[in-house]
């Protein structure tokens, strides 16, 4: 697997050029509701010891990053294309598995 530190090179840059989106969701709200690996921000998915866990397992250094500030806001789907391919549809799909115990 890529490392993100090697992956997400040129992300600081790459988010210095857009603007995230406004995201109005607060990081600690709707953990009753699915989230989703692809479409939740990072940060909401992080906000939460086993949704930390979960990113840690599947996409070990992506928390950790030294862009995470920039990028924490956004979802996995909208920093994947700046990943180099350190965020892969299965890696997503295995977060997506683990997500899912949660909510039971």
């Amino acid at each position: 697997m890529k490392t993100f530190t090697a992956g997400l090179v040129g992300l600081s840059l790459s988010l210095g050029a857009m603007a995230a989106p406004a995201l109005a969701q607060d990081a600690h709200a709707g953990h009753a509701a699915a989230l989703s690996a692809a479409d939740t921000p990072i940060e909401t998915i992080a906000a939460t010891p086993e949704g930390k866990a979960a990113l840690d397992k599947n996409l070990p250094g992506l928390t950790t990053h030294e862009a995470y500030d920039q990028f924490k806001g956004m979802s996995l789907k909208q920093v994947q294309p700046m990943s180099g391919g350190a965020i892969s549809d299965d890696a997503l799909k295995a977060l997506q598995a683990d997500l899912d115990k949660l909510k039971k």
